[in-house]
């Protein structure tokens, strides 16, 4: 039986969390209607879609922050001293917070399984089958119900493989390493009876990193040099705007004095004078939406921010430099030290000196600096993903699918940015690892190392000192966060990760390039597309 201290110094942690809880539950709901309604078309908002948009964005977003309370969890176990807190001292105690703490990322990733598979593919179908005439909610429930069959069964199929794909290590690999990974294997198990689930999750890692490739990687390198650079004059763009409209004008006039005797256009004079008539509405609308921007208040605020906005640029480019030498570093300390291709490239600790993982280790004397440096690099990930999907639009290979865009984007839109997000949540917690790979596996963990004594006085007298939780230190004396265990799960998708890494490295140069080679953003970026409609402008310009 626990002693009421054992007990109160146990739940100290709880009632610890469950506050940060608390007051991180209503921040995060409010920020998800403020970022979906900033988006949503006026026009075409729907409560289903909107309601479910919020909710998958909260969960994206709540699912971010189970690493930074696993780290915390395991760190909370012990003295800064290396020793257990009294009422951690107990294997079966620790052994209980570490299965809660595994059932907590397995109950939020199956939401996000849900979601994926059930819940917005349903809500799309919904939403796509109201656009055809003459069909009542009956005909709309049933349709889409019909299209959602397809992603259930590409659930149950990789469920079932999850249940009966092998997880013993491959024969034929350096027996030390993979002892420990054995036991790693072993402490997550078959025995919590989930394998199934942790390979659906894995699989939709899978597609997460592709997702991080493609819009983290451009949107760390778009988002601070846009806060850098700013963008155009608003008066020069007026300006420039104007002499466009009076330019096309002139070439319309000119067009149509050939036809003044009554003789016709031919097919070519009257496809060009086609697209200048279209050119000119464009130009119209442009001319318009700059009218509004000047005199918004918002664009003269952003013009006295804009100091703010050049050191906030620089500090993010920074970061994003950091990330990527981190990440590089680490990738090549598990091409050199990893067991190899077929152990997943999986290493205990680290081999090369990593700048990230240093500066969390030497926060962590200094409570809580460490875990709000893991939460903020967290929200980064999340943030500069929301920037580059914002900047790129969803995409299917090289078809544009939708934009994102203020008070412009349609609901489907909205889902598949959400769902997109979801992904790459999934995935944040592997990138994260790369990037600190000790301190994400052990946290703010240290042990004590007994040595004996030497001089003629000391006997047999032994003394201890603190270290660093390490692939070194005993299995009895350091834990491992659930996070590390079940990233590293199946063997063979680690090895896609370790190369997914690289790409992400390729695909964040590039898009700093590409980003460095642009000019300034217009002010109204985005707003105005040849595609558009005249009534779009309803729900923008007032």
């Amino acid at each position: 039986m626990q002693s009421p201290r054992r007990y109160l110094a146990k739940t100290s942690g709880q009632r610890l969390m469950a506050a940060g809880l608390k007051l991180i539950l209503p921040v995060i709901l409010a920020f998800c209607w403020v970022y979906i309604r900033k988006f949503q078309s006026r026009q075409e908002s729907e409560v289903v879609s909107t309601i479910t948009a919020i909710c998958a964005l909260a969960v994206a977003l709540i699912s971010s922050a189970l690493l930074p309370v696993d780290i915390f969890l395991v760190s909370f176990m012990k003295y800064p001293d290396g020793t257990y807190k009294e009422w951690a001292a107990n294997n079966v105690t620790r052994g209980q917070i570490e299965d809660t703490v595994l059932y907590g990322y397995y109950t939020l990733y199956s939401i996000i399984l849900f979601c994926v598979f059930l819940w917005i593919p349903f809500v799309y179908f919904y939403y796509e089958e109201r656009d055809d005439d003459n069909v009542n909610k009956c005909s709309q429930v049933k349709n889409a119900l019909k299209y959602t069959v397809g992603f259930a069964i590409v659930c149950v199929v990789l469920l079932l493989i999850g249940a009966f794909v092998p997880l013993e290590a491959p024969p034929g690999q350096n027996s030390t390493q993979w002892e420990k990974v054995q036991y790693l294997f072993e402490e997550l198990g078959s025995s919590h009876g989930l394998p199934a689930l942790s390979f659906s999750i894995s699989t939709l890692t899978l597609i997460g990193m592709l997702a991080v490739i493609t819009y983290t990687a451009y949107g760390m390198s778009v988002l601070p040099l846009n806060l850098i650079k700013g963008t155009r004059s608003v008066a020069y763009e007026r300006l420039e705007n104007t002499e466009d409209i009076d330019d096309v004008e002139h070439q319309i006039e000119k067009l149509k004095s050939k036809c003044i005797d009554g003789r016709p256009l031919s097919s070519r004079d009257r496809h060009n004078l086609q697209e200048l008539e279209g050119k000119l509405q464009v130009l119209q609308r442009r001319g318009r939406h700059l009218e509004v921007a000047e005199r918004n208040c918002c664009t003269k605020v952003g013009s006295a921010l804009r100091p703010f906005k050049i050191i906030l640029g620089v500090f993010f480019i920074l970061v994003a430099l950091l990330f990527t030498v981190a990440l590089f570093i680490s990738n090549l300390d598990k091409a050199l030290h990893s067991a190899g291709i077929r152990s997943g490239f999986i290493i205990f600790g680290t081999n090369l000196t990593n700048p990230l993982n240093e500066l969390l280790l030497a926060l962590q004397p200094v409570f809580p600096l460490d875990y709000i440096l893991i939460t903020v690099i967290t929200m980064y990930f999340v943030l500069t993903s929301m920037a580059g999907i914002r900047n790129m639009g969803i995409w299917f290979f090289w078809i544009r699918l939708y934009k994102i865009r203020p008070k412009r984007t349609r609901p489907q839109a909205l889902l598949f940015l959400c769902m997109i997000l979801l992904l790459i949540v999934l995935h944040t917690s592997y990138m994260i690892y790369s990037l600190a790979p000790q301190y994400v596996m052990y946290g703010s963990q240290k042990y004590l190392v007994q040595s004996p004594t030497t001089g003629p006085a000391s006997g047999n007298a032994t003394s201890g000192t603190t270290r660093i939780c390490d692939a070194d230190a005993p299995e009895d004396q350091c834990t491992v966060t659930r996070s590390y265990l079940f990233l590293h799960k199946f063997w063979f998708f680690s090895t896609i990760y370790y190369f997914g890494n690289w790409a992400f490295i390729g695909a964040f140069l590039v898009g700093l390039a590409v980003s460095c080679c642009r000019g300034k953003k217009s002010v109204i970026e985005g707003e105005v597309e040849a595609d558009d409609s005249d009534l779009s402008d309803d729900e923008y310009v007032h």
